[in-house]
């Protein structure tokens, strides 16, 4: 007996203070609820025209019994008024359950107006009365109650999100994979229940009003995010900074001419998303990414990628070729049709494959030199097909400019085409089109449409009308990505990811840095378990899938380090990987904070 009064005094300890807890919490939803059916005029006004039409029927509802009361008298019964009420409530609703009746005239055409009027008033008006005027406003109570409008006091380091998009879903799943805080500011309502219910952290409050950014904590963020249209980016960005004159402001331009003013406004980036897009992919194009192409810098190490097709590459192996040993640059890993794997010495080189390559710029220099100085003569007259004249279009077209690269932009809308031989006016979907533009003898394929399932579909009538064609895709959602590689694309570019990841960039560019679709470089102290072992020992590329690409030591930062040289414990290891690997490596080696300062 005393054993178990030693457990369940605390046991019933604990539930009486969770009681109080949960008692607290719906005394202080209820009251909630009750200020806002209150406060609200409105809604004040509606619960009051209910309870008149309730109490419309109430005395309706006795009037009857009084007139059932008295044509009884005259048929010489005598009935309680209970029992009155008990007759018009059953005829009303139309019940009817034939006990008591009337055996005159007119008592039966009293009994026929009853029910008449009772299927108007309670079958039809007061139905639609209660969900008009009760049950909505109780509705919208509910989701006014549970409705977060600020943050903790003592919230810091979070970002604040503007706008609900692609960039935002995609933003938001790289801020929780890295353990910062985030909040979405809504300013209407029904968007804001539909986000929480989601299970997205929302906030409820105007964006022009300085106060809805106050009581988000502003003032102690680490990143405000603006992804609205222009003109409201350049409100929302001029009112964030009529609060706190330090926290940094990312904005994207839909128009060029709007850079300008949202820098003006207090943007402290100001990014033009659609055009990097489209520069992003003209530059994969065959002839413009025959070399390298940089897709990240990290201090003095560059990140680059380098297509396989047509370069003296094709057919051999890693370890045939040689490369670490001719120019010192170290070839990260292989991305084959969105799929990355580890470079491994057997691995045979195909022209699908794109190399990721890690050096310095005199290493990838000499790469191009040794692998990449010949063209083929053909590449330089054949056409690139831009299919889409939009922004991310004619940005791609720019990068063809660039390196003087033959084009054709297929467009199909009227207002988009010029009247100049680059300009082909039709649908892509058409074979006429396609070979109106010259996919007969194109080198490349740039899709740029902003509707996926249409990237898709076009993805795989090109590749069916020209399986040696490169296909380059735009994707606006991540999840479409697996698909248009699936249906035969080379490269794919994500919207939203390309811009996500440039925002992440920011928050600490010198701990990690995404480089492509889930391909990152971070860094790492040389923890307990790696100290004096060497990277041929420790096989952390084996185990983890991260490849060690530079090690910094003293300050000095070592490219393409010896395997051979025992790790120190005051260095520090640069890696690259996908988010697995990462998740992977610090499981294994030991977990480095990622807690905004």
């Amino acid at each position: 007996m005393t054993g178990q009064g030693i457990v369940s005094a605390p046991s019933y300890s604990c539930g009486l203070v969770l009681a109080q807890i949960m008692q607290r919490s719906f005394m202080k939803y209820i009251a909630s609820l009750i200020a806002y059916l209150t406060q609200e005029k409105t809604v004040s006004r509606n619960v009051f025209v209910l309870f008149k039409f309730v109490g419309f029927l109430v005395a309706l509802i006795a009037l009857y019994s009084v007139i059932f009361h008295l044509i009884m008298l005259k048929e010489g019964r005598d009935f309680s008024w209970l029992t009155g009420c008990y007759w018009t409530l059953t005829v009303m609703t139309t019940l009817g359950f034939g006990d008591i009746t009337f055996h005159t005239d007119l008592g039966k055409l009293f009994t026929m107006f009853v029910l008449v009027s009772g299927v108007l008033f309670l079958l039809i008006i007061l139905p639609f009365t209660f969900i008009q005027f009760f049950y909505v406003p109780w509705l919208e109570a509910q989701s006014q109650a549970t409705t977060l409008r600020e943050l903790p006091a003592e919230t810091r380091g979070h970002v604040i999100i503007t706008h609900f998009d692609p960039i935002a879903i995609n933003l938001i799943k790289k801020l929780k994979q890295y353990g910062y805080q985030y909040v979405l500011v809504s300013s209407d309502q029904q968007e804001n229940t539909e986000l929480r219910d989601q299970g997205y952290r929302v906030v409820l409050g105007d964006l022009g009003d300085p106060r809805t950014f106050e009581l988000v904590r502003v003032a102690q963020a680490a990143l405000v995010v603006v992804t609205n249209d222009d003109v409201m980016a350049t409100s929302i960005a001029f009112t964030v900074r009529s609060i706190s004159e330090t926290v940094p402001i990312v904005a994207n331009a839909d128009m060029e001419h709007s850079i300008d003013i949202l820098a003006f406004a207090g943007s402290t980036y100001v990014f033009e998303f659609m055009r990097i897009l489209g520069i992003s992919l003209g530059r994969k194009t065959l002839g413009v990414s025959r070399g390298t192409n940089v897709i990240g810098e990290f201090d003095q190490l560059i990140i680059a990628e380098a297509p396989v097709q047509g370069t003296r590459l094709e057919g051999q192996t890693l370890a045939e070729i040689r490369l670490r040993e001719k120019t010192g640059i170290t070839v990260v890993g292989i991305w084959e049709r969105g799929e990355f794997q580890l470079a491994r010495p057997e691995i045979p080189i195909k022209p699908s494959m794109i190399l990721v390559l890690a050096g310095s710029e005199q290493q990838l220099r000499r790469y191009e030199q040794e692998y990449c100085a010949h063209l083929r003569d053909h590449e330089n007259t054949a056409p690139v097909l831009v299919i889409g004249g939009g922004r991310v279009g004619l940005a791609a077209v720019e990068a063809l400019k660039e390196h003087g690269i033959s084009y054709r932009i297929i467009e199909k809308r009227a207002g988009f085409v010029k009247d100049n031989e680059h300009h082909i006016h039709g649908n892509a979907a058409d074979i006429k089109t396609l070979h109106q533009a010259g996919i007969r003898e194109a080198r490349s394929v740039i899709i740029t449409t902003h509707d996926d399932p249409i990237n898709i579909y076009l993805t795989i009538y090109c590749r069916q009308l020209r399986p040696d064609i490169q296909i380059i895709s735009r994707a606006t959602m991540e999840q479409a990505v697996s698909k248009l590689h699936k249906a035969g694309a080379d490269l794919v570019m994500s919207y939203s990811t390309m811009s996500a990841n440039a925002i992440i960039n920011l928050l600490k560019p010198d701990e990690v840095l995404t480089v492509a679709e889930g391909l990152i470089i971070f860094r790492a102290p040389v923890s307990t378990a790696l100290v004096n072992t060497t990277l041929a020992e420790n096989q952390i590329r084996a185990l983890t899938g991260c490849s060690v690409i530079a090690i910094n030591s003293n300050g000095q930062l070592v490219l393409s380090p010896d395997p051979f040289l025992p790790l120190q414990a005051d260095e520090e290891l640069i890696l690259i990987g996908t988010v697995e690997a990462e998740r992977k490596f610090l499981d294994d080696f030991g977990r480095v904070s990622r807690t905004v300062s």
